[in-house]
């Protein structure tokens, strides 16, 4: 590590590694939303948006905290790429489940549960990662790992819209699905970007 002779801000580690709590709590209630009826859904898609808007708070506070600091951890433009892209990941996992309550879907399709699976996996690794920002230690097989979900993620997309595609007659239908499995493989897009900018500080901080 480069020798420092400012002090630096360290409450941005803290911020972050709450930030990445909130996608924990979204992912796992999305998991709960898939196997639920129609009003339980409701209630579920109801907690994930009180999660949205606390990650959004985070977000904010991040963004409040970089405006007001002079000297940052590491490069302000990857903070607000970290901060961004984190916010990004809850987004996406919420569109997608406030979508499975509009649309009234009935039954989703069964590699739904796949992708879901991969957000968990993700949200996981990205908080236990968040911490390690402060000492950069052991991140490298975070965001190996991460990448490795993403392109298992998007096996998983394929085959999903193929199968959809094969199987579902009502265009109506296919419509409505096809735009909730898009928004999961967003998401999954952006546990990819999260891990990536953590990657571009690491390396910048080495």
């Amino acid at each position: 590590m480069r020798l420092r002779l400012t002090p630096r801000d360290t409450t941005f580690f803290d911020l972050f590694a709450a930030s990445a709590k909130h996608l924990v709590t979204g992912a796992n209630l999305l998991g709960e939303m898939l196997g639920a009826d129609r009003p339980t859904r409701k209630e579920i898609g109801k907690a994930i948006a009180e999660v949205e808007h606390a990650a959004d708070d985070a977000t904010h506070t991040i963004m409040r905290r970089l405006n007001q600091t002079f000297v940052t951890p590491f490069d302000r433009d990857d903070i607000y790429n970290l901060a961004s892209s984190l916010d990004d990941c809850m987004d996406y996992m919420d569109e997608a489940a406030d979508l499975i309550v509009l649309y009234k879907v009935d039954a989703l399709p069964a590699r739904v549960s796949d992708q879901v699976q991969v957000l968990q996996r993700a949200a996981e690794l990205t908080a236990d990662a968040m911490p390690r920002l402060r000492s950069m230690d052991s991140l490298s097989e975070y965001w190996v790992e991460v990448n490795r979900l993403e392109n298992q993620a998007d096996k998983i997309h394929r085959k999903l819209l193929a199968q959809m595609f094969d199987e579902i007659t009502d265009p109506i239908e296919l419509m409505k699905l096809k735009e909730i499995v898009e928004k999961l493989e967003d998401a999954a897009d952006a546990f990819e970007k999260v891990a990536n900018t953590v990657e571009t500080i690491a390396v910048k901080e080495s």
